[in-house]
């Protein structure tokens, strides 16, 4: 069973990364720069296959590392992620348990302690309900699962898209409505360090009109009771635009506004 690492990343000069991340695999590298150029480089025993383009957004991104992966398993990767020792060994043998497991999440602690990621501590299934704490830098999956039901990340939502963040959740929402079987795993392979975002700026007036734009990307059926929840639940954050009404409005013009744009596309 072979595992590659897909990594999202912009302009990385060399391979420096390598010994950054603890790198233990092979690896496909998209590196966003501003010009296009493949190579392929060895590090210890591992091929690093580099992918230089000047196209920007992490979903394209992805999908870009994920048409050109030929490995059994698959693992998304950012280049602030930092693995643990034979983590290549943790994810093969978690899908060698658990033959049932299209894809699973594995425990990656963040480092920055203002940024929370859930801490799994047993072995179960990943449904609708709980999807949404995790991140595709935890995602390994069986490359085949994914090629048999076509999917991809969205090219609309993430940094350098239309939306600024989201695609993560889109993608794992289509896993689970296209009957892949996900799972969570209390196996740790690694930290992230989380240091900054490229798309957070604020609980501003375009983060909420995007937020109602990604809940109708999960569902338009439920869209807006999502973003009531969402208001109500994070109802101390509405304060720097003008409360949870002006909170609810602009999430409102954000569905609104991804309907009508997916009728013109």
């Amino acid at each position: 069973m072979t595992l590659q690492l897909l990594l999202s990343a912009m302009d990385l000069k060399d391979l420096s990364f390598c010994k950054d991340m603890n790198v233990q695999s092979d690896v496909i590298l998209v590196n966003q720069s501003d010009v296009y150029r493949f190579n392929e480089e060895v590090y210890g025993k591992y091929k690093i296959k580099i992918y230089t383009c000047s196209e920007r957004g992490v979903g394209l991104s992805r999908n870009t590392a994920l048409m050109r992966a030929d490995a059994d398993i698959i693992l998304f990767s950012d280049d602030d992620c930092i693995y643990v020792d034979g983590y290549p060994e943790i994810v093969q043998k978690a899908f060698q348990d658990h033959p049932e497991a299209d894809v699973i999440f594995f425990n990656m602690p963040s480092l920055n302690k203002s940024r929370i990621e859930s801490i799994e501590k047993n072995f179960h299934r990943v449904r609708w309900y709980n999807c949404f704490r995790y991140g595709a830098f935890r995602l390994a999956a069986r490359l085949d699962s994914l090629r048999k039901k076509n999917l991809c990340f969205s090219l609309l939502f993430g940094g350098g898209a239309r939306y600024s963040a989201g695609e993560d959740s889109i993608f794992i929402v289509d896993c689970l409505r296209r009957g892949l079987r996900l799972y969570a795993s209390p196996c740790c392979i690694g930290t992230v360090r989380q240091e900054s975002s490229t798309w957070f700026r604020g609980y501003t007036e375009k983060y909420y009109r995007d937020r109602g734009a990604l809940f109708c990307a999960i569902s338009q059926r439920f869209a807006y009771f999502l973003c009531i929840q969402f208001i109500l639940r994070y109802r101390r954050n509405t304060r720097n635009i003008g409360g949870m009404w002006k909170a609810w409005k602009l999430m409102y013009q954000g569905v609104n506004e991804y309907i009508n744009y997916g009728r013109c596309l």
